[in-house]
């Protein structure tokens, strides 16, 4: 490439290929298991923030601190099985990375469109046959904060989409042919 690396790029590239955390993505199931493992950990975050929004309540905001630390280490078993793949600049991917990279990205905005729509639809359909009397000026503050929640949540899921699906469509290394003779 025209650009040259720099020494963040260099050192992120090296944090991202580094061969320690093979094992927490040496297979299939397990890349499985740490993108299943970030999804429920970043909806029991939202739906702890939720809880502590709506119930007003502070308990379940230290709830959501203690989730941290096992979300930023699926985090990183995901970073490490896709090499980085979403995280490194351009100047340290090949072209074979890139265009995975836009794979990725082209299949994440496909899935979170379809969330979307489906999310358009179930809001219509609960305006439309959702009770619309007696609801007063309270029930509209609260329908209004829910909204704001669930476009909060919406985006979150909007961020994290690529991510989940370039953990998901990682493959296997193919086995050392070398080691095998």
């Amino acid at each position: 490439m025209a650009t040259t690396a720099t020494r963040l790029d260099r050192r992120m590239y090296a944090l991202m290929n580094n061969p320690a955390a093979k094992p927490l993505h040496a297979t299939a199931a397990r890349r499985r298991f740490a993108v299943g493992a970030h999804i429920a950990l970043t909806a029991a975050q939202l739906g702890l923030l939720l809880t502590a929004y709506l119930g007003e309540q502070r308990w379940p905001a230290f709830a959501v601190l203690a989730l941290l630390l096992p979300w930023c280490l699926a985090t990183g078993a995901i970073n490490a099985a896709t090499r980085g793949l979403l995280e490194l600049s351009s100047r340290v991917l090949d072209e074979r990375q890139l265009a995975e990279r836009d794979r990725v990205r082209a299949l994440a905005q496909r899935v979170t469109t379809v969330l979307l729509a489906v999310g358009a639809l179930a809001a219509a359909a609960i305006g439309w046959f959702g009770d619309t009397e007696g609801g007063g000026a309270g029930g509209d503050v609260r329908i209004g904060a829910l909204v704001a929640l669930v476009l909060a949540g919406v985006l979150v899921v909007h961020w994290l989409m690529p991510l989940w699906v370039a953990g998901l469509m990682v493959r296997s290394e193919p086995a050392d042919e070398d080691g095998d003779e």
